[in-house]
């Protein structure tokens, strides 16, 4: 399995900008599911992770981006280095040149056209630096915004995925988007 190329300085588009996530983002990451308290059912888990649980992940990114099994991307303003949201690469299938991804913002700059602006950001990386050749999104039919960020991202929808996904000791459906290196929007 590829490695996952170090990303050696932020992307950014003059209005948002990625790196590499990092421990000094776990407050900023606390606060926002405090301040969302819906924030851990969109991202698929039973209850809002921990500090301990965020400074494991923490630990682990260099080992999964080394391994070319995930890597997350910290949103940021471009003269600031404080969390904003984090977008989420994982289930990556080295074979079929794909990936996953899952993404959220804090309550407090959501509506500002960043979400499909970083989104936009890291699936143009993943494709050129990565060589993916199909970028996925999932999420539940009823999750208007990030459906509607991922098509503002040139994201095509798919379909249902019916009883995809068991969260929360449920089966439950999931619309499944995706998005060619021929779909990306300038």
């Amino acid at each position: 399995m590829p490695a996952i190329p170090e990303l050696n300085a932020p992307l950014t588009d003059g209005r948002v900008s990625l790196r590499l996530s990092a421990e000094r983002d776990i407050p900023e990451i606390l606060i926002a599911y405090q301040d969302d308290p819906e924030l851990h059912l969109r991202m698929g888990i039973e209850k809002p992770p921990s500090g301990a649980q965020l400074g494991r992940r923490a630990e682990e990114a260099s080992g999964g981006r080394a391994a070319g099994t995930h890597v997350t991307f910290t949103i940021v303003e471009p003269a600031s280095d404080v969390c904003r949201g984090q977008i989420d690469v994982h289930n990556t299938d080295w074979e079929h040149q794909r990936a996953e991804l899952g993404i959220w913002l804090a309550p407090q700059v959501r509506g500002r056209g960043w979400a499909p602006a970083a989104l936009t950001l890291a699936c143009r990386w993943l494709f050129e630096a990565c060589g993916f050749e199909r970028l996925e999104v999932l999420t539940e039919p009823d999750n208007e915004p990030m459906i509607r960020t991922a098509r503002r991202a040139g994201f095509v929808e798919e379909g249902i995925l019916r009883g995809y996904l068991r969260e929360r000791g449920t089966r439950v459906d999931t619309t499944i988007m995706s998005l060619l290196p021929g779909d990306i929007r300038s």
